[in-house]
């Protein structure tokens, strides 16, 4: 760490407690005011029920080792009213008890409480009961709508204010939100949209929280509420507060982007977010939220419409809570430097200057001492040398330099000094014993077994309420066509179709996020007399966006059979018979009791066809690693353990390249007991089971990658007298480092690769170049082995000599953790 960041951690050591003791919160054009004082803060998402109580305190504590002042959530209406007045705050779902964890640990928060939140998550967080309300019209001025909305917040409200929770009660509630990005879709309601707007701001201001009020994407968020930035870029997108008398508020930062089943990750780089935090902050920027600082797991059918089980996974704390290293360590580093410059930024007077041609300077000066300096190379190609207040200063490509003296270098967000760190799977159990396995097939239903009838098809997601994913469209018919072949012809608007006749699987499809309507056309074997037709309609997730969600629909739309000489029956207005769910969801197989009551058969008992529920046990791995189920060789379906659901999977929906979108699925250990552990399947395509196995996510390998060219020149540096230039005492202890931290737990047992001078490549990918120190591997084991925290200056005197003067030289170390 360097000179200005290493006194930075003094500060933070010793006010670190007590720093949301609540108070008066207002705002002004610069920033919010808490208890009198303007703030630059910044944030992290972290939802309560896309993790565990159990995980709630250390992530909360490793977002604050982070350098966040606030952990931000949305408040999930689905999850807590699941029914009309049937409250559930339990578990994953006890808003309160995060948000005192958030709290004890001294940190501020901010409840996004919508109510319709999106999220990815399962129709945009509201409940599906509302859709069966007569006349409602979600987010529009509209009665209905507006009555339930009031009274889902006003409850929130309430609890947080019963349990003092807000700052203007001494709680560490800083802010709140209403409504979710309203202005994407506010013209879609024509002159519905604008009254509504204005009476969600007047609802939630009228609640009297003591806090303000935010809308993100909402340029004209009525007064007070202020109007946020949620994106990538806000630093140059953001139009600005619609007010001079509101903050630059950014709710959304975007760490990396929501992924799909059958896309590839989204790899966001940290040097990209540091960049354009420290423009929005140059900017006059006060408050910056990372979406997701944490993202998590999506458990049970929580997910929205073909959104992965896993959330936001390339945050700065993984789905499983380590560290994403730099991500994480970078921002760290930019959050401290930014925060030496925080009484020049808020209380300076601002100024720009041209530097280049695509290079200028945000300064902030407040008199002769106070003054901070955001250095900005917009060239996105090459490094750019420029002179600023008489330094000569040398920028990175589309990089920003944070100078806190507006002489020193304290960070630059292309230069990334912290660790790297790679994460690895270790087996710990296979189950791979077909002995240890049991299936039960699940029940194909026909016409005859169903109790709801209609002459129609029936839409999907009002059929099922939401309380499952399937629905079973049945119906019978006489064979009286004369072909040997027959096709059957299905349309759908759900988002998986498997088909059965008379019993037998007779095809599937599936559509995907950009295109959602799968068409079967599959060859069938029909009896001459009666026969049975049972096609299973299929939901991964509901819809989460979009004006008019209460109109959307889903499920089968056209069912016809063609004979070879094209002869066609269309089978749409036919009489049809509906089962909501399958067998073993309304049988809860995947409970210990529900799975005592079934006769279940030894593995391989049945021809394996599609919907087969598969049961073993096993034992907790050792240790406290996060633990995983490897599913590569499944299909598609549902997992359980211990009766808790760990999400949907989808192994056979391939990218583009070729591989699973998700093959592990996160299993907390609060879900787990030492031994006997319960584990269900439902495999809706044709997995294998025995190839699942158990294992464990750790960090076992660090590397650092830094550069000389870290350093900043001497004469920028505030205080250092000619002496101290010559003689390098204080000056080696300013140099860059290459720093290492194994996970708490583990040290350093080997070194895998140490090069100073030239080294190719990256902490991915390396090879010594033609510059080389011969004793980089000796000094970096010497300075590293056993330890679990180790830094090396990068600076030719720590090995002994400078083999190659005159050029910059590079440390790259890849260290193992055991």
């Amino acid at each position: 760490m360097r000179w200005f960041l290493f006194l930075f951690g003094l500060v933070l050591a010793v006010t670190a407690d007590g720093v949301s003791g609540g108070g008066n919160v207002t705002y002004d054009g610069r920033s919010l005011i808490i208890n009198g004082h303007h703030k630059i803060l910044f944030s992290g998402s972290i939802h309560y029920p896309r993790s565990t109580p159990q995980m709630w305190p250390s992530l909360i504590a490793k977002a604050k080792a982070g350098g966040l002042d606030v952990i931000e959530t949305l408040v999930f209406w689905n999850l807590h009213e699941p029914q009309p007045g049937q409250f559930d705050f339990s578990g994953r779902r006890d808003l309160v008890r995060f948000i005192k964890e958030i709290q004890a640990q001294g940190l501020y928060a901010c409840i996004r409480i919508g109510p319709f939140i999106q999220g990815e998550w399962s129709y945009g967080g509201l409940p599906f009961w509302l859709h069966d309300i007569p006349g409602i019209v979600y987010r529009s001025d509209n009665e209905p709508f507006k009555y339930q909305m009031k009274k889902f917040v006003s409850k929130i409200v309430s609890m947080m204010k019963a349990e003092k929770l807000y700052a203007s009660q001494g709680g560490p509630i800083i802010l709140s939100q209403i409504e979710n990005e309203y202005g994407m879709i506010q013209a879609a309601f024509k002159e519905k949209g604008p009254p509504y707007l204005r009476w969600a701001a007047e609802m939630a201001v009228g609640l009297q929280t003591g806090v303000p009020w935010v809308m993100c994407k909402q340029n004209d968020a009525p007064d007070p509420v202020i109007n946020a930035c949620n994106g990538r870029r806000c630093g140059e997108t953001f139009s600005g507060p619609n007010s001079p008398n509101k903050p630059a508020i950014w709710t959304e930062n975007w760490t990396s982007f929501y992924q799909v089943y059958g896309d590839e990750a989204d790899i966001r780089s940290a040097e990209d977010i540091a960049f354009h935090v420290a423009l929005f902050i140059a900017k006059k920027g006060s408050y910056v939220n990372y979406y997701m600082y944490h993202g998590g797991t999506n458990f049970g059918r929580t997910a929205a419409a073909y959104m992965l089980t896993s959330y936001y996974d390339q945050a700065p704390l993984d789905e499983y809570g380590l560290f994403r290293q730099p991500k994480w360590g970078h921002l760290k580093e930019l959050h401290a430097a930014i925060k030496l410059c925080t009484k020049p930024l808020l209380s300076g007077k601002f100024t720009t200057m041209a530097l280049g041609p695509s290079q200028q300077a945000f300064v902030y000066r407040e008199n002769s001492v106070d003054c901070a300096a955001f250095l900005v190379n917009n060239n996105t190609r090459k490094n750019v040398a420029i002179t600023f207040l008489g330094s000569l200063y040398e920028l990175p490509p589309k990089s920003i330099s944070i100078l806190p003296d507006c002489k020193t270098e304290a960070f630059n967000t292309a230069k990334v000094s912290t660790e790297y760190s790679t994460r690895a799977v270790q087996t710990s159990q296979k189950l791979d014993s077909t002995k240890k396995w049991e299936e039960f097939a699940e029940a194909i239903p026909t016409f005859e077994n169903t109790s709801l009838r209609a002459n129609m098809l029936l839409e999907h997601m009002n059929t099922t309420k939401d309380a499952s994913d399937y629905l079973w469209y049945t119906f019978r018919f006489q064979n009286d066509f004369s072909d040997a072949k027959y096709v059957l012809n299905v349309t759908s608007a759900a988002h998986v179709l498997h088909a059965f006749v008379n019993g037998v699987f007779a095809g599937s499809t599936h559509g995907s996020h950009k295109n959602k309507a799968p068409n079967l056309e599959s060859r069938v074997t029909l009896n001459h007399g009666t026969n049975h037709i049972s096609l299973l309609s299929g939901m991964v997730g509901l819809p989460d966006s979009g004006p008019y969600l209460e109109r959307r629909v889903a499920g089968l739309r056209r069912v016809m059979v063609k004979g070879e000489h094209d002869d066609i029956k269309d089978f749409t207005n036919h009489s049809w018979g509906y089962q909501v769910g399958l067998l073993g969801e309304k049988l809860r197989v995947y409970t210990d009791f529900g799975s005592s009551k079934i006769q279940w058969s030894t593995y391989g008992s049945f021809k394996h066809q599609p919907l087969t529920w598969y049961k073993t046990r096993f034992d907790a791995p050792a240790g406290k690693d996060p633990v995983a189920l490897n599913l590569q060789s499944m299909g598609k379906g549902e997992a359980w353990v211990n009766g808790h659901s760990i999400g949907r999977y989808w192994v056979s929906f391939l990218t583009p390249k070729g591989r699973p979108s998700q093959t592990w699925y996160n299993v907390p250990r609060s879900f787990l007991k030492p031994t006997d552990n319960l584990l269900v399947i439902l495999e809706e395509e044709n997995g294998y089971p025995p190839a699942i196995s158990i294992d464990t996510i750790s960090i076992t390998k660090v590397c650092g990658h830094v550069s000389d060219s870290h350093l900043p020149p001497v004469i920028s540096w505030r205080g250092q007298n000619k002496t101290e230039q010559k003689s390098g005492n204080k000056y080696h202890g300013r140099r860059p480092k290459v720093q290492l931290r194994c996970p708490p737990g583990k040290k350093i047992s080997s070194i895998l690769f140490s090069s100073y001078g030239t080294p190719s490549g990256d902490c991915g990918s390396y090879a010594i170049g033609g510059c080389h120190s011969l004793n980089s591997l000796a000094t970096v084991e010497e300075a590293c082995l056993g330890k679990r925290i180790c830094s090396i200056p990068v600076w030719s005197q720590k090995f002994g000599y400078d083999p190659c003067p005159g050029i910059p030289k590079t440390l790259l170390v890849d260290a193992q953790c055991t």
